[in-house]
């Protein structure tokens, strides 16, 4: 008969334990509550598949290098895929500063810090396409699933099946013997399990910021703009701005904003402010101006955000047996840092090779948590500490009253003037600071070698002068004179905005 292995959701973490999971010996039956992609063209995808169950499906996507590597490194012919498709690589030579490309000597291991960036709709319709041509793999669509098929055990749950509806034939019960949650952010895992009685312990932290993503489309004709010293992404403390490249000649801006920026937040999702934003900051201008490329979509937001960790693992002992929640609705990130994705695939992998070493369920479900545990919780607990650190400077930025403390501005100048005035100063060190953010080593590893800490060390003892070629120039304009040419208040009712929030 084999395994029989239910997945529920097919956005980027259903569709990686499908290919994860799928093998001899296996059945796979993908839930989707969606109607299946369009069967032409990814602009198609783009302008007409509906996905309610992904809210953020048109909002700027990357690959990060880890699953760049998962995917290259395990199928090769899915990233052909992706790659015909107009999927756009990065290599690691367009991470380094032009001022150090003259001297910049590519390693073997720069291959492994190839970024891939591409349209959500196109990434998702080329894995889901990859995935539907699989043996064993089955889709089925238009079908939500109510609840589990379980029974209570002391303080867990044996799940052997979901209860599925649909408008064909109303309620039904599927069966299978590993049941997958991979229907993100939504997921309806917390109330199933307390129709059984059990609760799910989390820790949520805040994100602190808003998002609003436009695509755009280069004109024919128009070459993509070089490189220049301005960076295509950074903070200018009161907006973060990224660029994305896509594919078929697309592109998108992302512009994320503090919480407390209110009246900006309001303002940016109309279509003539986003693209005035964009016209004065010169990392990007150039690629919005009406002569390079034209919009190809509204502004589309994206609030409320949150990273939240669910602990499906109590006292040593597991919350459910033969149910392996995967994604954004066990580990919720703050979609900055780009590692949705790669989180959900990362998980996926680690169940695949959890359900190949280990035969009993206890045994499998405290293995899978504890492996999750060890390779992702560095990056998240990373990413937690410098939210809550960007938290605090926003707020303190719109107060008149706030002084730093002399240890707060030492620690601001070693991390500006001394971590990343050092990284753009030293390829080795961009190397290896990229091979902590994107996942390939612990986060922290490369400032733990004490060879890399005395480089930074002498950078920042060097001072803001000496080091002067290797600051990035002025990215933009100030808070006030952006909100001023936007026809928008920089003043701010400090004592209203603690209130409020």
């Amino acid at each position: 008969m084999g395994e029989e292995v239910l997945i529920i959701g097919a956005g980027i973490a259903g569709l990686s334990a499908a290919l994860a999971l799928n093998g001899p010996g296996r059945h796979v039956t993908v839930l989707d509550r969606d109607a299946p992609p369009p069967e032409t063209s990814a602009d198609e995808a783009f302008e007409k598949w509906e996905r309610k169950g992904v809210g953020h499906l048109r909002h700027s996507h990357a690959f990060l290098a880890r699953l760049y590597k998962l995917i290259r490194d395990n199928y090769p012919d899915l990233l052909q895929d992706l790659l015909d498709a107009g999927c756009v690589a990065i290599p690691f030579s367009n991470m380094v500063p032009l001022k150090l490309l003259p001297d910049y000597t590519p390693i073997d291991e720069d291959a492994d810090l190839t970024i891939l960036t591409s349209r959500r709709t196109t990434l998702e319709l080329v894995m889901r396409r990859y995935v539907a041509r699989q043996p064993g793999v089955r889709f089925v669509n238009e079908t939500r699933v109510r609840g589990l098929l379980a029974e209570r055990n002391g303080d867990a749950l044996t799940v052997k099946g979901v209860i599925a509806e649909d408008d064909a034939t109303g309620r039904r019960e599927i069966r299978a013997d590993i049941i997958v949650d991979g229907s993100g952010k939504n997921s309806l895992m917390v109330d199933w399990f307390k129709e059984h009685g059990l609760a799910i312990e989390e820790t949520v932290a805040p994100a602190g910021i808003v998002y609003f993503t436009r695509h755009y489309r280069l004109r024919e004709g128009v070459a993509e703009p070089e490189r220049t010293e301005f960076p295509g992404a950074a903070d200018m403390r009161y907006i973060k701005y990224g660029l994305f490249p896509a594919d078929n000649r697309c592109f998108s801006i992302t512009l994320a904003v503090p919480e407390t920026e209110m009246e900006l937040r309001r303002a940016i999702v109309r279509p003539e402010i986003f693209d005035h934003i964009c016209a004065q900051i010169p990392g990007i201008a150039r690629w919005t101006s009406a002569e390079t490329s034209e919009a190809r979509s509204r502004v589309f937001g994206m609030g409320e955000l949150q990273s939240r960790w669910r602990l499906m693992v109590k006292d040593g002992k597991p919350l459910a047996l033969n149910f392996f929640p995967l994604g954004d609705g066990v580990i919720r990130t703050n979609p900055l840092y780009g590692r949705g994705c790669s989180f959900a695939a990362v998980q996926a992998h680690l169940l695949r090779d959890v359900l190949k070493e280990i035969a009993d369920p206890a045994e499998r479900a405290v293995a899978f948590h504890a492996r999750v545990e060890e390779n992702l919780r560095p990056y998240y607990d990373t990413m937690v500490q410098q939210d809550t650190a960007a938290i605090r400077a926003a707020r303190n930025a719109l107060n008149p009253d706030y002084r730093p403390s002399l240890k707060a501005r030492l620690l601001a100048s070693f991390m500006e003037d001394g971590v990343m005035t050092a990284v753009r100063s030293d390829v080795t060190l961009m190397r290896a600071f990229m091979r902590g953010f994107h996942m390939i080593e612990h986060p922290s590893l490369w400032l733990k070698d004490m060879r890399n800490m005395a480089k930074v060390l002498r950078v920042w003892f060097r001072g803001r002068k000496r080091n002067a070629a290797f600051y990035p120039p002025t990215l933009g304009p100030g808070r006030r004179a952006m909100l001023t040419s936007l026809g928008l208040s920089p003043t701010v009712d400090f004592e209203r905005l603690k209130a409020d929030t």
